[in-house]
């Protein structure tokens, strides 16, 4: 018989941004989230028996063996170490891990934590795009480096704030409204965001935002790639820190508080898109590795959709929540909240570490009895990697052992790649596109995504005309015909709208 896992602690730091000669980096950040889960249990010397600490990678500075550091400075001794690889789900990934462990007695507690410190870099002006991924040494050789091909890159799709817009223009087109009021829509989804943010005590930002300022441009909310503006992105560059501990049942009745109802790990799933890349998705509205991350979760935990309190999505952009309540089955009148924190745009999107604050949050609700049960969603990469899970205050009968071993070894779901050329010159489809502004609020350039008439896939940039930018952003051209020509110059496919 499998033993059961409880969430015996948790806690969670957001660093002030006045903070200067006393900030802490991101192991001091670490270590603190870390000290505050443990202060959730009866006993100091929970950290000091723990027998596992995994650690979700840090962007923001790079350590060499960052989880044997926090054990030293938190005066463990762990049999078991592990450091995530790169991606949003990884926070997720690790508990889904770390449960199995405990339920097949190989280990009984398990610290998971991560931290993220940008904005004293932020203040020595270094580039954004340069601090992004400072803590990766250039030798790390994982293949989650990479979130895009060298096709895309030599395009201009590079980062997620480039290729996430185009998973919102075709989900615009699919919606047939005109962009306003499909804007809108986002808009007033997205203000519900920032309104819990704004009630959240570990929030970056507390400015409850309209919809009407989220969909608008302007000198504090320029856009960024269409249909985007700031305040759709991720708040990425921020100084925040989550942790918890895992543990047994029989080992956390010997820690837990009285006062505090137990969090139950009810069951996790995990899964992969066979069409890794943005430039091998067949379609641009789906995520068919999230929708089976879920069906496991709920599978293994014996939770019906219908029964769970609430969710918190992945929440990178608003396309991950629409396409996410697309592959999970919440309806838009749904009275659930789709995000306990407010999201990554306004709570705050510390790296890979994000969805450590939604369990936290939603382990500290189901504590003190204002939810039963949730799921959390997490993703890597452009809907490239998922994973869930599912808490709540009584264990159920499910069964989730070995469920981090079984989808290790069938992670991959959905279709395969689709067909790609890489320079095309005849005529297109487009599939879907985005236009890319630079800082000063001026169209810098388009890419286009399509298919060509023997059904391969392309990508292409437009030419830099204002016309062409107008023409791209006033009404959607899904669906047109464009002429594409490569240019060996640019090494680019240069399309002409028809």
């Amino acid at each position: 018989m499998e033993r059961k896992v409880v969430v015996g602690g948790w806690g969670q730091i957001t660093q002030p941004k006045t903070l200067d000669q006393t900030a802490k980096n991101p192991m001091g950040l670490m270590g603190q989230a870390s000290r505050r889960a443990a202060e959730m249990l009866t006993s100091k010397t929970a950290l000091t028996h723990l027998d596992g600490i995994m650690i979700v990678r840090t962007l923001s500075h790079h350590y060499t063996s960052p989880a044997k550091q926090l054990a030293q400075n938190l005066g463990a001794r762990p049999k078991f170490t592990h450091v995530s690889g790169i991606g949003g789900n990884s926070p997720q990934t690790l508990i889904n891990i770390a449960a199995g462990m405990i339920a097949r007695n190989e280990l009984d507690s398990v610290l998971i934590v991560g931290a993220e410190a940008y904005i004293q870099r932020k203040k020595k002006s270094e580039k954004i795009e340069s601090a992004l991924f400072r803590g990766i040494p250039k030798e790390y050789t994982g293949d989650d480096l990479i979130g895009s091909t060298t096709l895309e890159n030599q395009h201009g799709i590079k980062h997620p704030m480039h290729g996430f817009p185009l998973f919102e223009t075709a989900l615009w087109a699919a919606s047939g409204l005109d962009l306003q009021a499909y804007l809108m829509q986002v808009g007033k989804m997205w203000a519900k965001f920032s309104e819990i943010a704004a009630d959240h005590p570990y929030a970056w930002t507390k400015s409850m935002r309209t919809p009407e300022e989220i969909i608008t441009p302007g000198p504090a909310n320029r856009p960024v790639a269409f249909p985007y503006t700031k305040y759709m992105n991720s708040f990425v560059t921020v100084d925040q820190g989550a942790a918890v501990i895992l543990m047994s049942e029989e080992t956390a009745k010997k820690y837990l508080q009285k006062n505090r109802q137990a969090v139950y790990f009810l069951g996790g799933g995990y899964a992969q898109d066979r069409q890794r890349f943005m430039i091998e998705k067949s379609d641009f509205t789906v995520s068919p590795p999230l929708k089976v991350a879920v069906e496991k979760a709920l599978a293994r935990s014996c939770m019906p959709l219908e029964n769970l309190d609430c969710f918190d999505l992945y929440s990178c952009f608003p396309c991950a929540v629409s396409i996410a309540k697309k592959m999970i089955g919440i309806k838009d009148d749904d009275p659930r909240s789709l995000t306990l924190t407010g999201g990554l745009g306004f709570f705050g999107g510390p790296g890979n570490n994000y969805s450590l604050h939604g369990v936290a949050t939603l382990a500290e609700k189901i504590s003190l009895g204002e939810k039963s049960s949730g799921l959390v969603t997490a993703l890597g990469w452009f809907m490239h990697k998922h994973a869930a899970g599912i808490y709540g205050s009584t264990p159920l009968t499910g069964e989730f052992k070995d469920h981090d071993l079984i989808d290790q070894k069938n992670c991959f779901a959905g279709k395969g790649p689709v067909k790609i050329k890489d320079q095309v010159t005849g005529i297109g489809t487009i599939e879907t596109y985005t236009v890319i502004y630079s800082t000063d609020q001026k169209p810098s350039y388009a890419v286009i995504y399509g298919r060509t008439r023997d059904n391969c896939r392309f990508i292409a940039r437009t030419q830099n005309h204002l016309e062409i930018f107008k023409q791209l952003t006033l009404e959607n051209m899904v669906g047109q015909k464009i002429k594409i020509a490569f240019n060996p110059s640019k090494n680019m496919n240069i399309a002409d709208l028809v």
